[in-house]
C-alpha cells in the first residue's frame, strides 16, 4: 500500500531544512510554536512533579483510583516534550480510562545518558507509589525514541511494569544502512530518512550511550524472558520498521505475550502527526483493547 495520500500531501509541504548542524535550541523553540490541536477533554490535566521530574497527570474521569500509563514521548532524544505530545497523551486517557502521566524527562546533549532513562525509571517508582493508583495496570508506553525508554524501563522496573506499549520505537541504535531491509526500503521519500538517523541521534549517542548497551539499543538484551505484555506498533514505510518488528518476535519467543501490529499506508510519527486520520486514529482503541486484555 502506497504512502496515505493526506501524509503524501503534508510530506510533501514542508519546508527544505535550514543549512548546516542541527540546533537542537531552535528546533525545540519551533516545536513548541507549532504545537498540534488539543486532544480530547478530560476530567482533569495537571502539571505536577514526580520528584524532581517535570510530569503532566491526565485523569479521565473523578474515580478516586484509577489503572496508570507513563508515556515518553518521543524525539531522537534531544527533541520532544509534554507540550508537543499533548494530544496524543490526552487521546490515550480518553481511550484507555487509565490515568495517563506524561514526563518531561532529560534531554541529550545537555543531560548524557542515562540522565533520560533514569528519570523514566524514577516516575514510574513514582507511579507506582501514589495512593491513586488502583494497583493492577502499570503500563508504560513511548513513541520512537520514546519507546527506546519505555522497552528499557520495562526491563529496568519489570517487578512494577504490568504492560509495555511501543509505537515504531528505535530499538537498534546501531546506524548501519544494511542491518535492516526497511532502512533501504523506507531509505528516502517518508519523512524520517534512513541518512537522517544518525545525526539525529548524535547528541545522545555522542554524550555516552553505547549502541550495544541494552538500555540504549533494546534488542541487543539477550535474554528477554520475564518482561511485561508487549504491544508492537510499526509503520509499513518506516525505516525503524524491521527493528520493531524483529523485537516483537523476539519477545514472542521468549515466552512474552506480545502483539505486533503494523500499520500500512504509514509512515515513522503517524500516532504524533496523523492519529486524527480515522486509519490512524484506532491505534488509541487498540492500545485500549491490549491494556485491557482484550483482542485488538
Amino acid at each position: 500500500m502506497p504512502l496515505h495520500p493526506e501524509i503524501a500531501k503534508a510530506l510533501a509541504a514542508l519546508p527544505a531544512p535550514p543549512p548546516g548542524p542541527l540546533d537542537p535550541v531552535a528546533m525545540r523553540a519551533a516545536e513548541e510554536v507549532h504545537l498540534p490541536p488539543v486532544g480530547p477533554e478530560l476530567f482533569a490535566v495537571e502539571d505536577r512533579t514526580a520528584g524532581e521530574v517535570p510530569v503532566r497527570v491526565y485523569t479521565p474521569s473523578a474515580a478516586e483510583r484509577h489503572g496508570t500509563l507513563v508515556y515518553l514521548h518521543g524525539g531522537a532524544f534531544f527533541l520532544g516534550s509534554v507540550n508537543t505530545h499533548d494530544h496524543v497523551a490526552r487521546s490515550l486517557a480518553a481511550a484507555t480510562g487509565l490515568q495517563v502521566v506524561s514526563v518531561g524527562y532529560r534531554l541529550a546533549p545537555e543531560h548524557p545518558h542515562p540522565a533520560g532513562l533514569d528519570d523514566c525509571t524514577a516516575v514510574v517508582r513514582w507511579a507506582a507509589a501514589r495512593p491513586d493508583w488502583d494497583g493492577r495496570t502499570l503500563a508504560v508506553a513511548g513513541d520512537s525514541s520514546g519507546g527506546t525508554y519505555a522497552a528499557a524501563v520495562a526491563a529496568r522496573a519489570r517487578d512494577a511494569v504490568t504492560h509495555q506499549v511501543l509505537y515504531y520505537p528505535s530499538l537498534d541504535l546501531d546506524f548501519d544502512t544494511d542491518r535492516w531491509p526497511s532502512r533501504r526500503e523506507n531509505a528516502v521519500g517518508y519523512g524520517l530518512e534512513t541518512a537522517g538517523l544518525k545525526p539525529f541521534n548524535a547528541f545522545f549517542l555522542d554524550g555516552g550511550a553505547d549502541p550495544a548497551d541494552p538500555e540504549v539499543s533494546p534488542l541487543r538484551r539477550a535474554d528477554l524472558t520475564g518482561l511485561p505484555p508487549a504491544l508492537v506498533v510499526t509503520a509499513a514505510h518506516d525505516p525503524l520498521r524491521d527493528e520493531g518488528e524483529a523485537y516483537g518476535e523476539r519477545l514472542r519467543a521468549a515466552g512474552v505475550p506480545t502483539v505486533v501490529s503494523r500499520y500500512e499506508g504509514a509512515g515513522h510519527g503517524f500516532v504524533q502527526h496523523f492519529s486524527h486520520l480515522p486509519e490512524y486514529a484506532r491505534v488509541f482503541a487498540e492500545t485500549a483493547a491490549f491494556l485491557a486484555g482484550e483482542d485488538s
